[in-house]
């Protein structure tokens, strides 16, 4: 395999936040490689440390296996496309795109077929002559892409390179960014958020999240086969769903059971269940039917209807098709095995670890919970707090602690809630209460909800 880029073990701080940790990653050369991510989970952070605006603080990053650490920006075989397209306004198109080369001293000659070739290749051949501030802002970013790669670099980099775009003029820039790849032939490590634009451009997609990478793969793989539920959720849309696994090739959801293609999770296991809202299918057999519903909204989309129905178990799921069906009418529906992706859960509760305070109090997360122990004071405990047994208040000062809605998942028939603490721990909420994210939080645990005590590093007692 043809590596033209490693990261190994790469991590980043900015002060007390860690950015990026232990990310390894490779580019292939001539691929189009794209991370993915929310905003604040370091993609971008990692592209300007491949760039050398930034350097790690741990870890190494290599191109054609020689470390990039030390050597400027300017003298790295890249080049970078930023957001803002950063057009020197003074000069005319053709002098933006040519800069480079004249910095490099490059023969006039050469400047000029080279400058000529690439303002062909973006569509621009009759614009050289024109004052970069009078163009649109789809044609300033071909100029800030030509001025890019008339450098010829062994890699392009690409910082959400569309954002300031309309949406049909992002979508029209999508098709040429896929067809200057191709023509180029070069390397493009390009950063976005838009999930449909990273499945439209890209051969490999990362998804960052919290400074971490969650999945690596094709865009296909990434959506048919997301790995956690983060990636299901971000990733187009779906209904994400608690589920067991009775066995192989056998899975139970919303209160069904279902002929799944999963195997080796073992028997009677907790998961989680995805299915995309376009794998859910109507029926008029009873022989077909899997489970039935009720229609409660249909809202056309364009290409498809997206609707929201109840199911005969109490869950809500949303299904898109072509036909619509009548808000209130009673429908049989059924999943195909293939359509079913189970996934191991990350967790299956909050895990804790602190100290006896007294027969009444464990001190967790630096704060004195109402907690009954059995254990001594001065006992090392680890505390297993089910998702439900947190509870969240609107009134700080009723929590023992305060925290921060970080992440939302709705699941069927509940939330599952990430919380961030004020000190940077999370824990994980299972709530019918509808939040923001962002809504600030007091924090109690509920001792009656199945909270479970040990001494750490031991079995229960």
């Amino acid at each position: 395999m043809d590596k033209i880029i490693e990261i190994k073990n790469l991590s980043k701080s900015f002060g007390d936040k860690k950015v990026l940790e232990d990310i390894n990653l490779y580019v292939r050369r001539g691929e189009f490689l794209t991370l993915l991510g929310p905003s604040g989970c370091g993609k971008t952070t990692l592209l300007r440390m491949i760039a050398g605006f930034l350097q790690p603080d741990e870890g190494s990053i290599l191109m054609d296996g020689k470390e990039l650490a030390g050597i400027p920006p300017h003298e790295r075989p890249l080049n970078t496309v930023f957001q803002r397209y950063a057009l020197f306004p003074h000069l005319d198109v053709y002098d933006n795109i040519a800069f480079g080369l004249k910095l490099k001293k490059v023969p006039e000659d050469e400047i000029d077929k080279r400058v000529r070739k690439v303002l062909k290749l973006v569509a621009m051949s009759d614009y050289e002559d024109r004052d970069v501030e009078t163009l649109s802002g789809g044609q300033q970013q071909r100029i800030a892409i030509a001025r890019a790669i008339v450098n010829q670099p062994k890699v392009l980099l690409l910082d959400e390179p569309l954002a300031a775009l309309d949406l049909k003029m992002r979508k029209d820039m999508q098709i040429e960014l896929k067809e200057m790849h191709k023509k180029l032939g070069i390397t493009f490590i390009y950063v976005t958020h838009d999930q449909e634009e990273a499945l439209t451009l890209s051969d490999t997609i990362a998804v960052f999240n919290e400074g971490r990478i969650q999945q690596i793969g094709t865009p296909v793989d990434i959506y048919n086969e997301p790995v956690n539920c983060f990636v299901a959720d971000f990733i187009g849309e779906s209904n994400i769903l608690k589920g067991r696994m009775l066995r192989d090739r056998r899975v139970a959801f919303i209160k069904h059971e279902f002929d799944c293609v999963d195997e080796g999770f073992g028997e009677d296991v907790k998961v989680d269940v995805v299915i995309r809202p376009e794998d859910i299918y109507f029926t008029t057999d009873p022989a077909k039917c899997q489970f039935k519903a009720k229609v409660n909204s249909c809202i056309f989309k364009g290409v498809h209807y997206e609707m929201w129905v109840d199911t005969d178990t109490g869950y809500e799921l949303m299904i898109q098709d072509y036909d619509p069906y009548p808000v209130g009418s009673e429908v049989m529906l059924y999943i195909d095995p293939d359509d079913i992706q189970v996934m191991k859960k990350e967790r299956t509760c909050n895990t804790l670890y602190g100290t006896v305070k007294d027969a009444e109090t464990i001190t967790l997360l630096d704060a004195d919970f109402p907690l009954h122990s059995e254990f001594e004071p001065g006992t090392e405990v680890k505390v297993e707090v089910p998702f439900e047994a947190v509870d969240l208040m609107d009134n700080l000062d009723d929590g023992v602690i305060d925290g921060e809605v970080h992440f939302i998942l709705y699941m069927g028939d509940h939330y599952h809630l990430t919380i961030k603490t004020d000190d940077g721990d999370f824990l994980w909420v299972d709530t019918n209460d509808i939040w923001d994210k962002g809504d600030l939080v007091g924090i109690q645990l509920k001792a009656d909800k199945g909270i479970k005590i040990t001494k750490k590093d031991e079995q229960a007692q």
